[in-house]
């Protein structure tokens, strides 16, 4: 399953209740786990982001649709990247050398 990598940054309303938070990360691994997907690791980090998740989902719509449920609750913002593990690569590789 392909993997994302999202980059969340609370909103003013995320971190007025930045109590809540493992709650709120419970109920984003429930939503995405019923649209498919699977919320694989969230880490709480200091530096330029607030969290990074982790999510595997089969395909770019299903993320996406993840994120727009999470966005949409109001208490984060996020940049997701596609990423590739080694043997994905090794086929992008592949395609590309011809």
């Amino acid at each position: 399953m392909p993997t994302y990598v999202t980059l969340l940054n609370w909103t003013d309303q995320g971190i007025r209740n930045y109590k809540d938070t493992a709650e709120r990360a419970d109920a984003f691994a429930s939503g995405v786990q019923k649209l498919g997907a699977k919320l694989l690791n969230i880490y709480w980090t200091v530096g330029l982001y607030d969290l990074v998740a982790v999510v595997e989902a089969p395909d770019d719509e299903t993320a996406t649709a993840a994120l727009l449920q999470l966005g949409g609750v109001g208490n984060v913002r996020t940049i997701t990247l596609r990423a590739f593990g080694q043997e994905e690569m090794d086929r992008i590789i592949a395609k590309a050398a011809g």
